[in-house]
Formats: structure tokens, sequence, C-alpha cells
């Protein structure tokens, strides 16, 4: 896939892929989207112990790099396991021109940029004490096969419906719910009414939220 580095309304930056028209997080602001979606609308949301994470996809390391910030603002006695699947990882260059850690200023956000790109694939690694990164280099449907924890959080960061239609149906949502803890939230910056009717037919409650900036409405969605 050609992908070329655009800047957001933030300042912060993301890839836009031009065979899809598409872009890895909203125009109007990388950061912002993330952090309204899967951290206000997420990760503040979970109180257990143990937080079990899963994101589709892992794209430009973003999720991973605010969630810390979030976790780094707590009293860090709990701990986090972040799951995360990419089939087609960025390359060193990209990483580097993104410096997503420039927006998100935290001690070290550098080298800890630079540590959850460049951890191994399939290998359980310690980020920060009590913060443990596993990225999986897969398909979406491979998840199936992987074996992880009982997730209580799912950050759904798939490509959007327009462009892969087959990521936000019954088959996939099928595979993430059998992955994930009765109780367990699910997040997206989607809205879209035939991916609710999905949720829902699976048994999730879902609740339309206020959506990031540039979006009306996204959904959160509780296993029951």
């Amino acid at each position: 896939m050609q992908r070329e580095i655009r800047t957001t309304s933030d300042g912060s930056k993301t890839l836009f892929i031009k065979d899809l028209n598409e872009n890895y997080h909203s125009q109007h602001g990388a950061v912002q989207e993330a952090v309204h979606v899967f951290i206000d609308n997420g990760f503040k949301l979970i109180y257990d112990c143990e937080i079990n994470i899963l994101e589709l996809g892992f794209g430009t390391g973003l999720n991973v790099l605010v969630t810390i910030n979030e976790y780094l603002k707590t009293d860090k006695n709990h701990i986090v396991n972040f799951f995360t699947v990419e089939k087609y990882p960025i390359t060193s260059k990209e990483i580097e021109e993104l410096n997503h850690s420039k927006f998100i200023n935290f001690p070290n956000s550098n080298e800890i940029y630079t540590k959850i790109h460049h951890c191994e694939w399939g290998k359980r690694v310690e980020i920060l004490p009590n913060f443990y990164l596993t990225k999986y280099e897969a398909d979406f449907f491979d998840l199936e096969n992987i074996e992880i924890f009982p997730i209580n959080l799912v950050y759904f960061d798939c490509f959007g419906a327009r462009v892969q239609p087959d990521l936000w149906e019954h088959s996939l949502m099928e595979i993430v719910n059998s992955k994930m803890q009765k109780g367990g939230l699910l997040t997206t910056y989607s809205s879209k009414g035939s991916f609710r009717r999905v949720l829902q037919n699976l048994n999730f409650l879902v609740e339309k939220k206020q959506g990031p900036p540039g979006k009306r409405e996204m959904i959160n969605a509780t296993k029951q």
C-alpha cells in the first residue's frame, strides 16, 4: 500500500493511503480522536485491577501511546496487558516522520514510542512497569487462532466500512466477541447503523456517544 504523511487539524500527523482514499486517523485531529474515542470513552471507564486491551489494528502505534500516557496518570497499581493486531506494519521512516511522541508529551515518551514499534512481534514485552504489549503481525480474522487473555476493553479501530466493509460485519465481530469477558467494553469511532445491528445481534448493549471533533456520534458496546 502506498502511504503518505499528512498533518491533521490538531497538528499531529497521520498516514493517508492513496489507493483507498483513506486516512489512518481523523483529519480533524489524530491525537484528539484517539483520546476521545479510546481513552475518554474507553480506558477511563475500566476499573478492573487487570485491564486486558485488544486493539484492531496497531497502525501508527498512536492508541498504545495515548493509553500509556493515561496509565501514567493513575496510581499504576493495576496491570495492563495490551494486545494489538496489524497486517501491514509501517516503516521505520514513517515512524520517525509521524513523531507521535512530540504531541503526547510524558517522561521518556520518545523512547517509549520507539520501543513499542521496535519490540518483537508475537512476544509479550514489558514497556514500563506493569504495562505489557504484545503485537501480532496478522490478519484480523487470524485472531480466532491467537491465544490472548480474556479481554475487558476493545479498541475497534479498523479502516472504515467504505473501504473494508467485511471488517464491520458479523464474522469478525463474532471472533472479537469470543475473546471478550462478560461486561467487557468495545469502543469505536464509528456509529454506522449496520454495525450497531451486528453488535446487538451478538447481545451487546449498544450506546451512542458524542463523537470526536468532526464526527457527530460514536459507539460504546458492552458485552452482556
